[in-house]
Parts: C-alpha cells; structure tokens; sequence
C-alpha cells in the first residue's frame, strides 16, 4: 500500500475498545498513530426501559439502530433474555450505517433499510422513500434504541409525520475515567500533524476534559479531521477549522481522506 502518512502522527480520540480497526488502516498508510480516547462506551444507569421495549417488540412496527453500539447493545439485552435474532422477523429494521447492517446480519437479523447517507436526515429520506411517502410514516410504532444522549431531527421529523418513537437509552458514552490530562495535553503539543474526531461526543469531551468551550488554540499546531456534517458541525461550535472530511461517513473513508490530505499536501 502506498504509504502518505509515513513521518505523520495521527492522533485518534475513538473510544479505545473500537480503535483498532481504525489504528490499523492509519498505520497501513504509514502514520504513527497516538490513541486518545475522549470517550468510553458504557452501560445506561438501567436497562428498565429499553428491557421493557423487548418485551413489547409486538407492539413495533419498526426497529431503528442508529449505530454499531447501538445495535451491540441491543441485541446483548435481547439474548440476554434467551430471545432469538428471528423475534424481530415481523418488524422492519433500519440500521445507520454498513457497519452497524453487517453486525445485526451476523446475529443473523435481517435488515430492511441502510440509508446511504448515515445521518439523521438521510434516514428519515431513506424511510419516507422505503415506506411509499411520507404519509406512510403516519401512525406507525418506532422503537430507537440510542446513546443517553443524542440528536433529535430523526425522532422530531418522525413525530411530527404522524409517527409514535419510543427513545430508549441502549448504552451511554462518558469522560475515561484513566484520563490524564496532563499528559494528553503534553501530546497534543507536541510531534501529532493532526487528530481524528469520530463523533460529536469526542470533541465535547475533549473540551470538557479542557474545561473549554474554544479548542482553537489548544489543537492550533494539528488539522482536524472529522468522520461526517454533523461531528464537523459540533468541531466548529467548539472553535475548530475542519481541514478533513470524507465523502462517506465511516472509519476506513475517514482514514482514506487523511491519507489523500497529505498526499496532496
């Protein structure tokens, strides 16, 4: 493989438990990759609601999986109450993404929709266009089982088209407690060319760890890399200039673009 990023230092903010499909390719195109998790994916404070959703899964029309730990943790509680991959088989599934479609197949879930652009308003397009119109949206029962906290243009956008969503927290990303910010900030300041923000979250918690709303100057010397719109968006409230983005909103895309920044560089 053609190696851009030999003699560059990427740093990458992804919680550490999903970095190393994203470490690995940044390597294979040479980089010297420093891991900074500003995320870690944990369980909700309870499972009440989202248990009670599986319990209920008779009473959906269809079944939203917004992202790979979305779906992770979805079907960790639904085998964890000896239900099978084929009580979803009378509900339409949508997943956010080819990676998160590829984990629900593996747990041999079929899947009905995966919108080709992976944010809010291109599955809400995705959905209307799948169903007939948006008329069709009308008085169907949506289960979106998410992050504690996430957006909310695709619930809001399906509510307001007449349908019932049920918001249930699946999983819940929060601060490393191993943190050590000192050393982080020595990294930052130090060899890194750029860093790689994967989702809103880790630019948030890279500036709570700061205690800052303005990250320009502390990531002045590095370009800032961003899997999609709305992370972008989020890198850009926080005072950033986004010097990266990919056309497609994944992992390997994102670490394709960095390579061609710096080829082209």
């Amino acid at each position: 493989m053609n190696q851009p990023l030999a003699g560059r230092t990427v740093v990458v903010t992804r919680a550490a438990s999903q970095a190393n499909d994203f470490l690995t390719i940044l390597e294979e195109y040479g980089a010297k990759v420093i891991c900074c998790p500003t995320i870690e994916i944990k369980e909700p404070d309870n499972y009440d609601r989202l248990d009670e959703a599986i319990d209920h899964l008779y009473g959906y029309d269809w079944v939203i999986l917004t992202s790979t730990n979305a779906a992770e943790f979805f079907l960790r509680r639904l085998f964890h109450f000896n239900r099978a991959a084929s009580d979803l088989d009378d509900l339409r599934v949508c997943a956010i993404g080819e990676a998160t479609a590829e984990r629900l197949r593996a747990a041999q879930v079929h899947v009905d929709v995966v919108p080709s652009t992976a944010k809010a308003e291109g599955v809400f397009a995705a959905l209307q266009e799948f169903v007939g119109g948006v008329e069709k949206i009308h008085g169907l029962n949506i289960l979106l089982p998410r992050a504690a906290i996430g957006r909310d243009y695709l619930p809001k956008a399906l509510v307001n088209a007449g349908a019932r969503v049920d918001i249930v927290t699946a999983y819940q990303t929060v601060i490393p407690s191993d943190v050590d910010r000192g050393r982080l900030s020595a990294m930052l300041a130090g060899s890194a060319d750029c860093i790689a923000f994967t989702s809103s979250s880790t630019v948030k918690n890279l500036a709570l760890l700061f205690d800052t709303h303005d990250l320009s100057n502390i990531l002045q010397s590095l370009k800032v890399a961003c899997i999609g719109d709305v992370t972008a968006a989020t890198a850009a409230e926080y005072g950033l200039k986004v010097d990266i983005q990919p056309t497609q909103f994944n992992v390997p895309e994102l670490a394709r673009a960095i390579a061609e920044y710096y080829d082209e560089s």
